[in-house]
């Protein structure tokens, strides 16, 4: 994997050749007019993470350069990191004044493996600093004193340790629309990495599915079934366009989350439901139950419009067959290709109204996707 180079005035070309990249690749599809979402051209990553090199005296944040040499094996380079300006503002002021810090004491320098951070738009910093050693008390008091000095959350990791010093979690506040959302975000689980593209992305949603799309088209907007909610981050921004939305995930972590930000926001007619995509698509056609189908509630909900946000491998069979059945379909995307897959099956019952490229990733070959498709 190549570190991005940062470089503000090749940003607006590089975005081209990804939009016309995903056109080539979709013009099999009888696609509209792609909308195309830039990112800030630097330091747009809320949340990285750096080994921890040590060298003599000295030590230093680092990254690895992977390359595939001649006979095809793969070649790792260390690379030294002062700065990432791929990584947030906040990021970028802590990381010598942390390293700083960690330098000058034994306890909390000896055998650091790593230092990952955590970050929002209002500047709050959870760090986690990862040991491989068992943490005494010695190093959690001079980590309680360097929580303070720099005003940041830190965690400690080790082995069967987990030493959460102040919270395990920051509170990110996005403006949608004029609108704030709060998302709570919680270390070592899965958020999205880009805030900017992240408001994008919701506001992209919002529009698709607003109430008055459904009249135009002549049709019940219904309620929203979601897969793959994760900590309902878009569960939390569309819940206003529905009578009800029942969303689904697998992690346990995330569910939590999902739940304390439903209540932080006041929404009060979504469910999250701890299950995986595969599960509830047999829940949906009748062939599982158990306490908490029922606690679903499924009979009661008319369910129109699916959206589905999958991990890179995209939709199976029997979750992308689930979907098909719904009038209207928002799919969010981190991989062209599996994107493609299920769009040759989809496709075969709904048309795509709208195609969306958010930049999530600048400066990298990848790309996220948002479709949405409606029933022919």
């Amino acid at each position: 994997m190549a570190i991005p180079v940062v470089d503000s005035s090749q940003y607006e070309s590089q975005l081209a050749e990804k939009a016309e990249q995903i056109k080539a690749r979709f013009s099999a599809f009888d696609t509209p007019e792609l909308e195309v979402f830039a990112s800030p051209s630097s330091h747009y990553r809320m949340r990285c993470e750096f080994r921890i090199w040590h060298e003599d005296d000295d030590l230093f944040y680092a990254m690895f350069e992977v390359e595939i040499d001649s006979e095809g094996e793969k070649q790792k380079t260390v690379v030294r990191m002062d700065q990432f300006p791929v990584a947030s503002q906040r990021i970028n002021a802590l990381m010598p004044l942390l390293l700083e810090r960690i330098k000058a004491s034994p306890v909390l320098r000896e055998r650091l493996f790593q230092c990952d951070f955590l970050t929002t738009l209002s500047g709050e910093a959870l760090i986690t600093l990862i040991y491989h050693r068992k943490l005494e008390e010695d190093w959690e008091v001079e980590a309680r004193a360097l929580e303070k000095d720099l005003g940041i959350m830190i965690i400690g990791r080790s082995r069967k340790q987990h030493i959460v010093l102040t919270q395990d979690h920051v509170f990110e506040r996005l403006e949608v629309d004029g609108k704030e959302y709060v998302y709570q975000q919680v270390e070592n689980s899965f958020t999205q990495p880009n805030a900017e593209i992240c408001c994008s992305m919701l506001s992209w949603a919002r529009d698709v599915t607003h109430p008055a799309k459904a009249i135009e088209e002549g049709r019940e907007q219904g309620d929203l079934v979601e897969l793959y909610c994760g900590n309902g981050n878009f569960t939390i921004a569309l819940a206003e366009n529905f009578r009800r939305v029942l969303a689904t995930e697998i992690s346990r972590t995330s569910v939590a989350s999902a739940q304390i930000n439903l209540a932080a926001n006041g929404i009060d007619n979504a469910q999250v439901a701890r299950m995986s995509a595969e599960d509830f698509s047999l829940a949906l056609a009748g062939e599982k139950d158990g306490r908490r189908v029922a606690e679903m509630d499924l009979e009661n909900h008319d369910f129109r419009t699916v959206l589905v946000d999958p991990p890179r491998a995209g939709l199976d069979d029997d979750s992308c067959e689930q979907t098909a059945r719904y009038e209207r379909i928002v799919y969010i995307s981190c991989n062209p290709q599996t994107l493609f897959n299920n769009l040759e099956v989809l496709c075969r019952t709904h048309r795509i109204e709208r195609f969306a490229l958010f930049d999530q990733f600048p400066y990298t070959d990848h790309l996220e996707c948002g479709v949405y498709l409606v029933k022919k």
